[in-house]
């Protein structure tokens, strides 16, 4: 079980699966909102996902290029520990490796992504084929 959060831990998750041998999988993402942020994302068709927001109203979903997917950006710290993206009534995500407690005692195998020039309905697919499947949201608070 991979742990994490945003700073303040307004944006909780939790990842269920087995550890590949080679190191867990780094898409460093090349355009310019996870340049900015920092950001390196993982995921696993296989792996199961809790996200656990506290107070929704406290968490801004940005979108950008293709608007397809959501960055759930912390309002309060400015972390983006998940994006999420609806395909078809499923909820897909992917996590961001920066954002995992105990980081240091992980292993990761880190590769450059460059998603320019990708249509709308392949990057959907990809998702698809690629992205956690297994998402379970769960807010404790809905908002002011």
């Amino acid at each position: 079980m991979i742990r994490g959060s945003c700073h303040c831990g307004n944006i909780q998750f939790d990842l269920d699966w087995a550890i590949p041998d080679e190191g867990i999988p780094v898409r460093k993402c090349s355009c310019t909102f996870c340049v900015k942020h920092g950001s390196a994302w993982t995921s696993n068709l296989d792996g199961e996902r809790g996200i656990a927001i506290g107070d929704a109203s406290l968490v801004s979903q940005y979108r950008f290029g293709t608007r397809t997917a959501d960055f759930n950006v912390c309002t309060v710290c400015g972390i983006v520990p998940v994006v999420t993206c609806r395909i078809d009534g499923r909820d897909y995500a992917v996590v961001n490796v920066n954002t995992f407690e105990h980081r240091d005692k992980l292993s990761f195998a880190e590769s450059p992504s460059n998603f320019d020039g990708e249509g709308t309905d392949s990057r959907l697919e990809r998702r698809k084929r690629n992205w956690i499947s297994r998402v379970h949201i769960k807010t404790l608070v809905a908002g002011r």
